[in-house]
């Protein structure tokens, strides 16, 4: 095994103990620098309005001043998510032997495909209270089954079906994202990769910590992707960061977190923002998380749009390959 999961350390821990690696600094731990008291309301939109125009103005604001927003009425039924949480809770109720098959395999910088526990270059050797599974669920020729758990027996279909549902979601959100930079409905997601457009799903598993108050599951950041749509289990523990301070965000039951990602940063020039925002623990309870994250091919060049550049607003960021984007942001080299 090439590292200690999470999940066997919390299951071996007594007492208040946390080993030092999982202690994060004053100015990280959440018992200091979270709000309490205040949960945020991030923007809730209803994707079910009749009103068109009220949707895209809801989704185009929320992303140029919160980076962040809740959907309700999505049209992803109900028991669709539930599965997908069903299959994914029962791969880690697994016995740690079985999970270790679908281990990322040593030395795959490439591809964060796999079940594992660290993900990014922390500093000072720091750790997030998580384990994880990640693999690709869209498009197929991008899906690898190695990394889709057998067991449940059930897995493979609750996932495809989830996909399935979530075009529609994804359709939609570029749409109104693209129409809010001026573009035509289409541009933004042909720029972020078109029909090869990957989803890749990440299941985050976070179990009882003894020290929440000092531990983070995942630290603060913003997703290198281009949208992410994530759905939570009703134990809180995503916090956004917001006028200088981090506060717990509010839990709607039935809801798709959005956060908008780095490369629609990108690609707007700005206009909108990538969220910053991070994860903490529970003492009593196992948080999950189903973030998909909608990225361009490794190979695919982003930068800002071209048709919303002109003297006035001259680029903001660079145009690279997506792959030394996340070469970069992964291994803390600027950008």
């Amino acid at each position: 095994m090439e590292v200690e999961r999470v999940q066997e350390i919390a299951s071996a821990s007594k007492g208040n103990y946390i080993p030092a690696e999982f202690i994060r600094a004053k100015n990280e731990q959440p018992g200091i620098t979270t709000v309490h008291g205040t949960v945020l309301e991030v923007p809730s939109i209803d994707f079910s309005d009749p009103d068109e125009e009220k949707v895209l103005r809801a989704v185009v604001d929320a992303s140029r001043y919160w980076g962040m927003f809740q959907i309700v009425n999505h049209e992803i039924p109900s028991e669709v998510i539930c599965r997908l949480q069903s299959v994914g809770k029962e791969f880690f109720e697994l016995s740690q032997e079985e999970k270790e098959v679908y281990a990322k395999p040593p030395g795959s910088d490439q591809s964060v495909e796999g079940y594992g526990t660290k993900l990014q270059k922390e500093l000072d050797g720091k750790k997030g209270w998580v384990d994880h599974l990640f693999h690709k669920i869209w498009p197929p020729s991008a899906i690898n089954y190695q990394f889709w758990p057998k067991n449940p027996p059930s897995y493979r279909e609750a996932n495809e079906e989830y996909a399935k549902y979530l075009h529609g979601v994804v359709v939609k959100l570029f749409k109104s994202l693209s129409l809010g930079l001026g573009l035509a409905g289409h541009d933004l997601k042909e720029a972020a990769g078109g029909d090869d457009l990957v989803y890749l799903l990440k299941i985050n598993y976070y179990p009882p910590c003894p020290r929440p108050d000092l531990a983070l599951g995942v630290v603060a950041h913003t997703d290198m992707s281009a949208i992410t749509i994530l759905v939570p289990n009703e134990v809180q523990g995503l916090q956004a960061f917001r006028d200088g301070h981090w506060y717990d965000v509010k839990y709607i039951p039935n809801a798709l977190v959005v956060h908008i990602g780095d490369q629609i940063e990108i690609l707007s020039n700005g206009k909108y923002k990538s969220a910053l925002h991070r994860t903490t623990v529970n003492k009593e309870k196992t948080r999950m998380s189903w973030p998909v994250f909608l990225e361009p091919p490794l190979d695919f060049e982003i930068g800002p749009h071209p048709k919303l550049l002109n003297e006035e607003n001259t680029p903001k960021y660079k145009t690279k390959k997506y792959r030394d984007y996340v070469y970069c942001k992964l291994n803390k080299i600027p950008q």
